[in-house]
């Protein structure tokens, strides 16, 4: 399981340890989960108190640092370098050869030295070790730069129509994402492979991309891009197992520049029906017609497990005997 963060700056409790045991004990309750708690003035120093109070067990699963400055140091000297946060394999075996091994070693080094041999990043780390926070906590998540829609075939699809009526229904559906996430993109790429665990099959793998005139989520824009790379790529004779659609350059639509000689359009609407059908009716219920239904390129299916809390008919029935 990841690893969440949370600004305890603000709370107004008599005992943080406590406050977070609760919280452990409460969490592993409800969802039965165990999970450890890590509290420190930096995010570093919280990833410290974290992995420790994971492994020690006279910490009971919770260890701040944060109003115990006292422990800081005999954790950092707990800590092996390598198990910093941000401290890579390269940086390890480099600070290891000069005589860092601990983190409280890390911490103690000049800061000169730090700057010259590993950058403003390693500095922050080190700062971080010793209590100064140069890293904030993310409210939301940062924004994503690309986004993708691909699938495995069910099986090797030679016939170009199959091919198609895949590469335009991932198309699609990306498009859709993006606007979703209230973004436009500034290009776009295909891929289709063969598939590389079959020795007895030829092997081929080709992609192409587009640059769009303007940023843009509008999927016939999109699939116009993706039909001509596709027509352009695309080779006989070969069994393709998966294909795949990016986006990337993703951006703000009111972060997009407008030049000279843009052309300044008013939305006609269809897009945002079409989202609005599909919410309200399914996904794929409404689209552009560019995809046949069926087709031999969908996944298989067989063993997928049942959604017993979201369907209705997957709701397992007890029979009396």
């Amino acid at each position: 399981m990841g690893a969440g963060h949370l600004d305890l700056d603000r709370m107004a409790v008599a005992d943080l340890t406590d406050w977070c045991r609760n919280l452990r004990r409460r969490t592993h309750q409800w969802t039965g989960i165990p999970v450890s708690i890590g509290v420190g003035p930096t995010k570093t120093l919280a990833k410290v108190a974290n992995r420790l109070a994971k492994k020690s067990a006279k910490a009971g699963g919770v260890l701040d640092l944060s109003r115990h400055p006292q422990w800081t140091e005999a954790a950092l000297r707990k800590t092996a370098v390598g198990d910093v946060w941000g401290i890579g394999r390269r940086w390890n075996a480099m600070l290891e050869e000069r005589g860092i091994h601990t983190a409280y070693d890390l911490a103690c080094a000049q800061d000169g030295w730090v700057r010259q041999r590993m950058g403003i990043v390693g500095l922050r780390t080190v700062h971080e070790l010793r209590g100064i926070a140069c890293h904030a906590l993310e409210d939301q998540p940062a924004p994503r730069q690309t986004t993708c829609c691909s699938r495995t075939f069910g099986e090797a699809i030679r016939d170009k129509g199959q091919v198609h009526d895949a590469v335009m229904s991932f198309a699609e559906r990306v498009a859709e994402k993006v606007r979703h996430a209230g973004q436009v993109a500034g290009a776009v790429q295909l891929f289709i492979r063969t598939d590389p665990f079959d020795q007895n099959a030829a092997q081929k793998s080709v992609s192409g991309s587009a640059t769009f005139q303007r940023p843009t989520n509008d999927t016939r824009v999109i699939t116009d891009a993706v039909l001509r790379i596709f027509d352009r790529i695309w080779r006989d004779g070969y069994g393709w197992r998966k294909a795949g659609v990016l986006l990337l350059d993703l951006g703000e639509p009111a972060s997009v520049p407008a030049s000279l000689f843009d052309m300044i359009e008013q939305p006609d609407g269809l897009m945002a029906a079409l989202d609005e059908i599909n919410t309200r009716f399914g996904r794929g219920k409404a689209r552009l017609g560019l995809a046949r239904k069926g087709g031999e390129w969908r996944m298989r299916q067989e063993n997928l497990s049942p959604s017993f809390t979201t369907r209705w008919g997957d709701i397992p029935a007890a029979k009396m005997g």
